[in-house]
């Protein structure tokens, strides 16, 4: 059986991505966390991590004897490992551009991500209207990835970017949290596109195991106390 290697599920954007998109695909796969305890080399998580992927970094999948690490070369592989599954669009311009759109994010949006980082248990809307009043490089991501997904929703009929759920959906499944986390403001259609991705069986699954890991890590929300108990 596949073997997916993720960090904590309220924090790991990038291991949030093939989780979602094995679980609302059907794949079969063991999950396996290592908790943020810290990123220094003598971490557990480094410790543990490092005996099995070089990039010392989640997500790591492991296919037998093959490791696979980076959120884009895992859903690759699992494209091709099931051709089946259509994971990308049925049809070359579609898969075309998804793939643009993905690696846009695999790539882009670094204010975006540096400003409200992913964060599924908090709510913080005073954070989020700081950020949006004094950060013009997060109102540009937000803007950008706003109209990409309005033009795609609109060329496709929805409910997903591409019709039917992708690797895209998986891919920008995090800006969903993160826009929800800090109540960015977005048209009343991306909003309904946020509601819809938050429903997808994969990703309610998610946040409900992120919400029930309830393991708060002051080193990834310095702005804040802890929550209560």
């Amino acid at each position: 059986m596949l073997k997916l290697y993720i960090g904590n599920k309220n924090y790991s954007s990038w291991s949030m991505r093939p989780w979602v998109l094995m679980r609302q695909a059907g794949i079969g796969f063991e999950e396996v966390r290592l908790r943020f305890d810290s990123f220094s080399a003598d971490s557990n998580f480094k410790q543990r991590l490092g005996a099995i992927s070089p990039a010392g970094k989640v997500p790591v999948l492991v296919d037998d004897d093959l490791v696979v690490w980076d959120t884009l070369a895992i859903a690759e592989y699992l494209a091709e490992k099931f051709p089946e599954l259509h994971l990308w669009p049925r049809a070359a311009p579609e898969r075309a551009r998804a793939r643009s759109v993905v690696a846009e994010m695999h790539s882009g949006f670094g204010a975006l991500r540096s400003a409200c980082g992913m964060n599924i248990e908090a709510r913080l809307p005073e954070a989020g209207a700081i950020v949006w009043r004094d950060n013009a490089g997060a109102r540009a991501d937000v803007a950008r990835i706003v109209e990409m997904w309005q033009e795609l929703l609109a060329a496709h009929g929805g409910p997903m970017l591409f019709g039917r759920f992708s690797i895209a959906d998986a891919f920008y499944a995090p800006v969903v949290m993160r826009l929800r986390t800090f109540a960015l403001p977005v048209p009343a259609d991306i909003a309904d596109y946020m509601r819809r991705v938050c429903e997808l069986p994969g990703v309610a699954a998610w946040i409900a195991d992120a919400l029930a890991e309830r393991d708060f890590l002051p080193f990834e929300e310095p702005y804040r106390a802890a929550p209560a108990a």
